[in-house]
């Protein structure tokens, strides 16, 4: 079933493979306000209104290749967010009954469907987590810093 808010569980070798460990200061702020000013002070999943929403990389995972790729960086509220990275989120935060019931209101679906989504999404990350040596690709940054992390 395609859901507007998803898991977005990272593979473990790709945790410290984010915008922020590799761009300046200067330049992630720069890509940050840029996803914030495209989103409208609106979160780009749920669309809640909100004057502090949280930059989220978006990646895709090729695991034939081993290739972690940067699809986009979107603005989403501190829900979503929550939801998107639900294991941080179980270890961090606790009341995960609120970020259950935010999954099931944006996605208007049961308690069965959100077990059944994360279920699925634990089996990709598992499956992920075989692939042991992940390449990262930026090519998305062009548009923001030409060739010069890639």
């Amino acid at each position: 079933m395609e859901y507007k808010l998803n898991f977005e569980l990272v593979p473990d070798g790709c945790w410290y493979s984010n915008l922020r460990s590799i761009l300046s200061k200067a330049q992630w702020e720069f890509i940050r306000n840029d996803a914030r000013e495209r989103a409208g002070g609106r979160c780009m999943v749920c669309g809640k209104k909100s004057n502090s929403l949280e930059a989220h990389e978006r990646w895709s995972y090729d695991e034939k290749n081993g290739i972690q790729k940067l699809e986009d960086v979107v603005a989403v509220c501190k829900d979503c967010h929550s939801v998107m990275h639900i294991g941080h989120t179980q270890l961090k935060k606790g009341n995960i009954e609120k970020y259950e019931n935010h999954f099931m209101k944006v996605n208007n679906c049961t308690y069965a469907e959100y077990c059944k989504a994360l279920s699925d999404a634990n089996a990709e990350h598992r499956r992920r987590n075989l692939v042991s040596d992940w390449k990262i690709n930026l090519n998305y940054l062009r548009r923001y810093i030409g060739d010069q992390l890639l």
